[in-house]
């Protein structure tokens, strides 16, 4: 199979879809790699380290999606990517369609093969191609936040954690999956208070063990969820339903009696956020004030940081690229049921259900479509 590798062109994305040593390992079984000229500058990696792999470097991307029987990226295809989908092709990527109805009705049109990494489960019902991501992203939303929390950037003029004598911020984090875990981590490690509010007490009792009575964890009511945001320094929003828009958990109006200066960092904004006043931001611009509060929103955070998070995405992702390489994308599904969970659009027809739900589309059986 030809697969090909195109630049990412999002608002200051420096991620690449395969790097020299995953290209190497596709090349090995015995596929083709095209990569488009600058693709892996972001994380360091010139042309030449494509080229000692086996690769050809393109000048264009028009190039890759005219070649390339697999499209393997890290963010979702802007406009003019999906104009150049065709059918039958395979697009492997992030998506996150549910919040996005303008990318799903072009990949629906396009008739291209779309599976997106945020939808691939595991046996145990965990996300594994979301989870690196996830990482990085609840890791850096105490750093983000951190940042916005001082004075010249709209905040408190509060450390986070404080100095002896001096109480440390107080962060709450909104969800306690991968996410909300990283942002735990960070947060603890900077000496700040922090409580968690979830919905599954299996989840708050895990939490419990891993970070013992440093943590305060809360059964999440929306009585709970405006006790606790209210006096909030800084509110990690990392709520996810898979597939599907993330609920609005904090309200407008909940945003109106909090604090001045008080930050929101909502890592759920990908699937459209869990903040009632939460937009999509860019690197270049990451944050906007609404009644005095500091929104951080940015859709692509792991951007900020390429190469940690190229080397992480591809660690999980490479196996699933092999697959469809090696297999063809029919056989590499039917093989595998959470592999399946993966495909949202095929040939006109939508196959994830939250998406579908969310969009008013028919939804159409994975299992089924990939054998039509």
């Amino acid at each position: 199979m030809l697969i090909g590798v195109p630049k990412e062109i999002k608002n200051n994305e420096f991620r690449v879809g395969m790097t020299p040593s995953s290209v190497r390992e596709a090349i090995a079984h015995g596929h083709s790699v095209l990569v488009e000229t600058k693709a892996g500058a972001g994380i360091g990696c010139a042309d030449d380290d494509y080229r000692a792999t086996g690769a050809a470097v393109a000048d264009t991307a028009e190039e890759i999606f005219a070649k390339a029987e697999m499209i393997v990226k890290v963010k979702e295809p802007q406009a003019v990517e999906r104009k150049m989908l065709r059918p039958g092709q395979i697009l492997f990527t992030y998506l996150h369609l549910a919040p996005d109805p303008a990318q799903t009705r072009d990949l629906v049109d396009s008739g291209a093969v779309c599976i997106a990494y945020e939808t691939v489960t595991d046996p145990q019902g965990g996300l594994p191609l979301l989870a690196p991501m996830s990482q990085v992203a609840g890791r850096m939303s105490i750093q983000a936040g951190a940042n916005c929390l001082e004075r010249e950037n709209g905040g408190k003029g509060i450390l986070l954690g404080g100095v002896p004598g001096v109480a440390p911020a107080e962060v709450v984090v909104i969800g306690g999956g991968v996410v909300g875990e990283n942002a735990i981590y960070m947060a603890l490690g900077m000496a700040a208070h922090v409580t968690v509010l979830d919905r599954n007490i299996d989840v708050l009792r895990q939490l419990t063990v891993r970070f013992g009575p440093a943590l305060t964890t809360v059964y999440s009511t929306k009585g709970a969820v405006e006790e606790h945001v209210l006096k909030a320094d800084l509110v990690i929003g990392g709520v996810l339903v898979p597939g599907a828009e993330a609920p609005k958990l904090i309200t407008a109006e909940m945003i109106g009696r909090m604090e001045p200066g008080t930050v929101l960092v909502d890592v759920a904004i990908d699937q459209g956020g869990c903040f009632e006043t939460s937009r999509a931001t860019t690197h270049a611009e990451p944050t906007y004030v609404v009644d005095g509060v500091v929104h951080y929103c940015v859709a692509n955070m792991p951007g900020a940081v390429p190469r940690t998070s190229t080397l992480a995405l591809n660690n999980v992702t490479l196996p699933y690229t092999l697959a469809l390489a090696d297999k063809g994308y029919r056989q590499a599904l039917a093989d595998s049921p959470h592999f399946l969970d993966g495909l949202n659009v095929i040939e006109g027809k939508v196959t994830y259900e939250a998406v579908a739900k969310d969009l008013g589309y028919d939804f159409t059986d994975p299992a089924k479509a990939i054998t039509a």
